[in-house]
């Protein structure tokens, strides 16, 4: 048995031969989750290859070969004994990065097929350099290819090929076209593996086995306390009463770790990955041949700088006033990623360097780089990056505050411009982006700069967020609506392009009795708020186009004023980005969707005919062919924008799963609004954000306190919005479910509250899992939302058949028809269908088996 570590360009370029996972190897099995994991790890080693760290290496695994039965000296046959779903995963990317390319640079795709992925003047099976087992061999065959291939809507290989594809399109810069090639060679080589290949007669099983052979897994802080403590054989008791206690004592062990890390990144090391923290402070100690006295400084430095942390993660304890409220604000925000920029402002505040009055000026500016960002809608997935280089970019020579504006004013920091916000704050979706309290807290901002003599108590009051327009507004409204429509635009495109906007939104505390009712009920609700937002609408004569832009306008001025500006704009830059935004949730279209020309444009607060214009003069637009009409038919005006790109339209979609009608129009059923394509990339970054009721109140699933408790209110609201048969069914359903073990967290919103159906340790969701929320009615009955989303991030329901199955199970009962393209979202199921004894029973069937496949998840 020989091993070495190796490259996947050492193992797989150039050269003659063939991978071959055996017969009884499982299928590929690699879910979003490992994909997303090995993403983050490629993207990280292209940044460094872009600062120019050549040096660097991420260790990715182990592969172990055995000769193969059919090994000839001139063509060279492995077995791959552990490692396929690794060199799989690999070979899918590297035809990803090649059919990206292959319009522009046909030449780089070519090589990379002849290089990796073929064994060029072989044929049949002896074609491909990799050979997976023969369950997955067409799809995989299909993408080497590069040919179009149907594939069921479960196919993991399909899937991980379209992952990649969409990430490719996510970190697409047109100013940086060379982006690409450095992630193929962070894939090719700076990934690295330990190759074993074993001789005839080696015990392979025993190989892999004691490769895959872990224990219990100690947290970085655990590893480094304990090497720290190792190496102070003299101090060591003193350094751990006096220093080491009081710290461990003050902070939990993540919160620990994460000092720990910020310590690194605040010496220096920017590029510092938190799961690398042990290895990466050790190494800083052994390089720097540290004894006794520099690890007790390092210890009394933590501790020190703990003080600073704190502030962060409580930051109601100590600090000035006007520091005390950014902290608040940010910590609100849940911006842990700006710690590093702040760890610098409030260490520096301790030294003298700056006051209380400059620290509260500098974090204003990390508020605004927040806030702005959110509301023109700019991707969040670079802020890691952008902070943890703050200590070691900001400039020297000029005062903090005015360092920290001039860093984050930079162009590649995207950080929105005056005119750039008034323009989204126009025609953005508001409601669509960013987290809930993120949303709120920017609404809660706007009224606090009325100034009013007696202002709102925002900890205690109850606020929502709601829709003055609702959102499934009645003939009313589109009447009204139909006044202010330009030519050529219905009421309800109008509707679908303002309502989540934030001119059309503001907060209060009596959302049940707003809900869907007209402007002038709404306007007596809204004149008695304590709240100078609600006042101001509620002065107006009527709530349509016009007045909600003329609000926008007005809300615009008043962020401007509370969120100042970068010293430089980033110029027409935000158009590109509203077009990669396009790309990316194109890109994301499950298996089995379409959407409309409206809808696309309602998402990126654009105009359809904008849209249709771009999209036919841009090749290469992942899914284009997918934006409809309507009616769901292809637009008369549809061209392919490429050569490469050809054939009759309607046949590449019933290939993607998409039905048609005896008249010839796309199944409505599978169609994605705009609240679905804002679905595709909810950026929930840890959190769950549930959908919201009738009225626009945002919901939350967490106990609290009152007067009425939130399963009163839902039980209230139910029995006034649905009729007796439907609320003798949803009882008999939650009651089923309690039987099952499960229990019911109920929303804290006021309308429309909701009923979650629970499984785990009882104190939120955030600690279980939950197949179904259940919303009253709200004069169009109530219904069950099916949290697909939710669940592909939950074990065991990360395996996309487990959720395909319970789809399956749902679409039994009459009257239940769930588009298979709608797994990555959150449909709905009308409650009254439950009236029926056996769909209610069917339902009940469902739980069942959901309850059961968590039950028998396997546990780590």
């Amino acid at each position: 048995m020989q091993a070495k570590e190796t490259l996947f360009v050492g193992l797989m370029q150039g050269r003659t031969q063939q991978f071959q996972v055996p017969l009884y190897q499982r299928t590929y099995s690699w879910t979003e989750k490992q994909l997303a994991q090995l993403w983050r790890d490629v993207v990280e080693q292209a940044e460094l290859l872009e600062d120019g760290d050549r040096a660097g290496r991420h260790f990715l695994g182990s592969v172990v070969l055995a000769p193969s039965p059919q090994n000839e000296a001139m063509f060279p046959r492995w077995l791959v004994v552990d490692g396929q779903q690794r060199l799989t995963t690999l070979s899918l990317a590297l035809a990803a990065i090649r059919d990206h390319i292959a319009d522009a640079l046909p030449d780089q795709a070519e090589r990379i097929t002849e290089d990796y992925l073929i064994n060029k003047r072989m044929e049949g099976n002896d074609y491909f350099r990799l050979l997976p087992t023969q369950a997955d061999r067409p799809q995989f065959a299909a993408h080497i290819r590069g040919t179009q291939a149907e594939h069921a809507a479960g196919d993991r290989i399909a899937a991980a090929y379209r992952f990649f594809r969409r990430k490719l399109v996510e970190a697409a810069d047109p100013a940086a076209p060379q982006e690409v090639f450095r992630i193929e060679q962070a894939i090719t080589s700076r990934l690295t593996l330990v190759l074993v290949t074993a001789d005839h007669g080696d015990n392979v099983h025993r190989i892999f086995e004691s490769l895959n052979n872990t224990g219990l897994k100690l947290s970085q802080a655990d590893l480094l306390r304990n090497y720290l403590f190792m190496r102070l054989p003299e101090r060591g008791e003193h350094v751990y009463e006096t220093h080491w206690l009081p710290l461990q004592k003050s902070l939990s062990n993540d919160e620990l770790e994460q000092l720990m890390w910020l310590q690194l990144v605040l010496d220096g090391d920017d590029r510092v990955r938190r799961q690398d923290l042990y290895a990466a402070q050790q190494k800083r100690f052994e390089h720097d041949k540290a004894g006794e006295a520099e690890i007790e400084a390092y210890i009394k430095e933590l501790h020190r700088r703990s003080a600073h942390f704190r502030k962060l993660v409580r930051p109601d304890e100590g600090a000035d006033a006007s520091v005390r409220a950014h902290l608040r604000r940010l910590d609100a925000w849940q911006a842990a990623v700006t710690y590093p920029a702040l760890m610098v402002l409030l260490d520096r505040r301790e030294r003298g360097e700056i006051d209380s009055a400059e620290t509260a000026r500098a974090m204003s500016y990390i508020e605004s780089f927040l806030v702005r960002r959110m509301i023109c809608r700019v991707p969040t997935n670079n802020l890691n990056r952008i902070f943890q280089s703050v200590p070691a970019q900001l400039p020297l020579d000029v005062p903090v505050a005015d360092g920290l504006h001039q860093l984050l004013s930079a162009e590649n920091r995207f950080w929105p411009d005056d005119g750039e916000l008034r323009e989204k704050i126009r025609t953005a979706p508001f409601y669509q982006y960013g987290r809930w309290d993120q949303r709120k807290l920017v609404l809660q901002r706007l009224e606090e700069s009325f100034e009013h003599p007696e202002p709102v108590d925002f900890a205690a009051a109850q606020l929502t967020i709601e829709h003055v327009m609702p959102q499934s507004p009645d003939d009313e409204w589109l009447r009204m609506l139909a006044e202010d429509a330009a030519d050529g635009e219905s009421p309800e495109e109008l509707h679908a392009r303002l309502q989540h906007t934030l001119g059309n939104l503001t907060l209060t505390a009596v959302n049940a009795e707003l809900s869907n009712r007209p402007f002038d009920r709404k306007q007596d609700l809204l004149r008695s708020s304590h709240l100078e937002m609600n006042r101001r609408i509620a002065a107006t004569g009527r709530w349509g186009a016009k007045e909600i832009l003329a609000r926008a306008d007005e809300l615009a001025e008043r962020a401007i004023r509370l969120w100042p500006a970068p010293l430089r704009g980033v110029g027409r830059a935000e158009r590109s980005r509203d077009w990669n935004l396009a790309h990316q949730v194109l890109a994301a279209l499950p298996h089995g969707t379409w959407t409309s020309y409206g809808d696309l444009a309602a998402f990126l607060g654009s105009g359809a005919q904008a849209v249709g214009n771009h999209l036919a003069g841009t090749p290469g637009v992942i899914n284009a062919y997918r934006v409809l009409n309507a009616d769901g038919r292809v637009s008369e005006k549809f061209r392919w924008a490429s050569r490469e790109e050809s054939g009759d339209v309607q046949a590449r979609l019933v290939a993607d799963g998409i039905h048609f009608t005896a008249n010839g129009s796309a199944d409505p059923a599978q169609r994605l609004t705009a609240d679905d394509l804002a679905l595709l990339l909810a950026a929930t970054e840890g959190e769950e954000e549930e959908s919201t009721g009738g009225g626009g109140a945002e919901q939350r699933p967490a106990e609290g306190q009152g007067e009425e408790t939130r399963a009163e209110r839902f039980a209230r609201q139910l029995a006034a919005n649905d009729t007796p048969e439907t609320v003798a069914a949803v009882r008999s359903v939650l009651a089923h479910w309690e039987e099952l073990g499960g229990w019911i967290g109920h929303g804290s919103g006021r309308v429309t509250t909701s009923a979650f159906l629970m499984l785990g340790e009882q104190g939120g969701p955030g600690r279980g899992i939950w197949p179904l929320v259940l919303y009253p009615g709200s004069g169009r009955g109530g219904t069950a939302e099916v949290v697909f989303q939710h669940l592909g991030a939950r074990e065991p329901f990360t395996d996309r058949a487990l959720r395909a199955e319970f789809l399956a199970r749902l679409n039994e009962l009459e009257g239940v028809d769930i588009p298979e393209g709608k797994l990555e979202l959150r449909p709905n199921i009308r409650l009254s269908v439950l009236e029926e004894d056996s769909n209610r029973e069917l339902l009940c069937e469902a739980l069942t088996w959901f309850r059961d496949c968590w039950r028998d998840r396997d546990l780590p």
